[in-house]
């Protein structure tokens, strides 16, 4: 019988599993991130979705309002891509305590569901994306990233069926902190 073969699937099971990113390794990290006060006014984004392979596909800005009324929020983003389309999509959010977020726009397949720890908040939802007149439902692990009153760094994975399609990286400055 070969021992090889179960061992070595195991060992890259355990690599797997070692190197993926929690959300509780970042409970300690400052400055300390608050959604609802960070999601609230005038935010400026900008980004870029790269492929599977790093090649950059598409570049754009996005114009923010957020709004909070106690435990729900509002974040409208206005999208303006390098192809010259646009797109609006509206977040619900609602602050659910203990860091805990859901939010819902009208592209997300059910609820997203997000946890902050520290200066680092993790969303994971369905994404229904339009592409050449079909609609695809593709996965988005999103962290993000707190630098300072100001900043927010976002790096998010888009995957269907496990297999990674592509990278969007985009940067969020609020205007008044």
């Amino acid at each position: 019988m070969n021992y090889r073969a179960p061992a070595l699937l195991l060992t890259a099971l355990s690599l797997t599993a070692c190197s993926s990113q929690q959300i509780e390794h970042y409970q300690a990290s400052q400055p300390s991130l608050d959604l609802k006060q960070f999601l609230n006014g005038e935010l400026q984004a900008w980004g870029q979705f790269q492929d599977r392979s790093g090649t950059l596909v598409k570049r754009f800005q996005v114009q923010m309002t957020g709004t909070w009324q106690g435990t729900q929020g509002q974040l409208v983003e206005n999208f303006s891509y390098d192809d010259g389309t646009k797109q609006q999509r509206i977040w619900y959010l609602t602050d659910l305590g203990q860091g805990r977020y859901q939010g819902r726009a009208s592209d997300v397949v059910g609820v997203a569901q997000g946890q902050v720890a520290g200066s680092v908040l993790n969303w994971h939802y369905t994404l229904a994306l339009p592409v050449n007149g079909k609609t695809y439902h593709v996965q988005f692990d999103d962290w993000m990233y707190l630098h300072d009153s100001q900043t927010l760094v976002n790096r998010a994975t888009m995957s269907k069926f496990g297999f990674k399609l592509g990278e969007v990286t985009l940067f969020f400055r609020k205007s008044n902190p």
